[in-house]
């Protein structure tokens, strides 16, 4: 059974905010069999993770971590909705790119609808500048890389503005971890309530029937890529 099994019903337990002995109760088991499982000291019998997969209602698929999606949906960029900005709603190009534009463009999507469930100018603002310098890193990258195009569109050199970018980066980071705290950091009022950012990924597949499948793919990616594991697989 793979690591993801154990992380995914340490996950679906929490989220119901069920305790080990009330699950192990409900699926017919220990409390300390479970406690095993979930921490992927023993593997269990595949008659187990049915019986799992109907308790939480999601698909076997995603408790193995073959799909991110609850219902074990298979990803297919011609599911996957565009940005309503596009034109008429659809992408142009090579698979690649096109599937991971969705699944950046519909994440954010969730991403500012959550912070316009809790409207905080600093919050949005912080974010909104973490994202821009991303792009910016990037949008730059490429352009530098043919020498015709004109420099002149950057009015900060090249050599200051990947260690600038970094510092703006990280210095927005702090801020928005800051406000979520609660700190005051001079960029208006802080968030005391953080209820608005309560989430399950039930409650995401619930809210977000569009863009649930990307956000989850996206966080799937994104992890695999920190782990240094090939992502050119989705």
């Amino acid at each position: 059974m793979s690591q993801e099994f154990s992380r995914i019903i340490t996950l679906l337990r929490k989220e119901r905010r069920i305790t080990q002995k009330e699950a192990a109760a409900q699926l017919g088991i220990s409390q300390a069999l479970l406690s095993h499982y979930e921490k992927g000291i023993r593997e269990c019998g595949l008659d187990f993770v049915v019986r799992v997969a109907d308790f939480y209602g999601v698909s076997c698929d995603y408790l193995l971590g073959r799909s991110a999606d609850r219902s074990g949906l298979t990803l297919k960029v011609e599911d996957l909705p565009g940005p309503e900005s596009s034109k008429d709603g659809i992408y142009r190009g090579s698979l690649l790119p096109t599937l991971n534009k969705k699944l950046i463009a519909n994440s954010l999507n969730i991403l500012f609808d959550k912070l316009n469930r809790c409207p905080n100018k600093g919050l949005v603002g912080e974010i909104s500048g973490y994202l821009m310098l991303a792009v910016y890193r990037m949008f730059r990258l490429l352009y530098t890389a043919n020498a015709k195009n004109a420099p002149v569109l950057f009015s900060l050199p090249e050599n200051l503005s990947t260690g600038y970018a970094d510092a703006g980066m990280a210095r927005a980071a702090a801020n928005v971890k800051a406000i979520l705290s609660g700190q005051e950091i001079g960029l208006g009022e802080p968030v005391r309530d953080v209820s608005a950012f309560a989430m399950t990924t039930e409650s995401l597949s619930q809210d977000y029937p569009l863009y649930a499948t990307s956000l989850l793919n996206l966080i799937k990616a994104s992890e695999l890529r920190m782990k240094g594991s090939d992502t050119e697989k989705h």
